[in-house]
């Protein structure tokens, strides 16, 4: 995980904090759609005004992440085109990944970067490393526009994750970003009623979503 740094980046966490900062990092990937090896650059995504949707798992040729990775790959488009770079990331090395792409139908339709931690630092940085097992746990998280974290999920080992909810937690990031003044309630989706919180909204919760 090599950093570039300025002032800001130095005062950050040992981990990585919803609301603040993400320090620019780099990783080794396996890229689909070119078939080959490359990387990703946090630093340089930012600089393009690019998200960045970070979806760690816990292995690559096991049970229940083939079936996440598949999930996801079916909302990528709707993640892409609302400005996210979406990137798969375990501790398998980039070999395994293009490996596991080859041989497992369920992942036929992954186009998303995947992603290498062999030696677990940026698992670590996200608080989604396994210490007794060395591996990550299914860790979902979502980097705004200006590298601030937004979103942060962890599961552990058993329990998949639902890809409708990403693009729902992605949707409402989103316009937050053009409305900031707004807050989204419980289960918004585009064209349900926002929040404008102000001293007369205290205790008129209702009212205000059902005027």
């Amino acid at each position: 995980m090599s950093h570039e740094h300025d002032h800001d980046e130095e005062m950050l966490p040992e981990f990585a904090k919803v609301g603040q900062k993400v320090p620019p990092f780099t990783m080794e990937t396996f890229d689909p759609i070119e078939g080959g090896f490359g990387e990703v650059d946090l630093g340089a995504l930012r600089k393009t005004g690019k998200w960045v949707i970070l979806f760690f798992y816990p292995a690559d040729f096991t049970f229940v992440c083939p079936t996440e990775l598949a999930d996801l790959a079916t909302r990528h488009a709707e993640l892409t085109k609302l400005g996210a770079e979406v990137i798969s990331v375990s501790t398998d090395t980039k070999f395994t990944h293009l490996a596991w792409k080859t041989d497992e139908r369920m992942m036929a339709d992954v186009k998303f970067q995947m992603a290498a931690d062999p030696t677990g630092e940026v698992s670590r940085f996200f608080d989604v490393w396994d210490y007794d097992t060395g591996l990550a746990l299914r860790g979902t998280f979502i980097i705004n526009h200006e590298g601030v974290l937004v979103s942060s999920e962890v599961n552990y080992y058993n329990v998949g994750r639902n890809g409708d909810e990403l693009v729902r937690k992605m949707e409402a990031n989103n316009y937050l970003k053009n409305h900031p003044a707004d807050a989204c309630p419980a289960k918004w989706t585009p064209g349900d009623k926002v929040l404008t919180p102000s001293e007369k909204m205290v205790g008129k919760v209702y009212e205000a979503l059902n005027d």
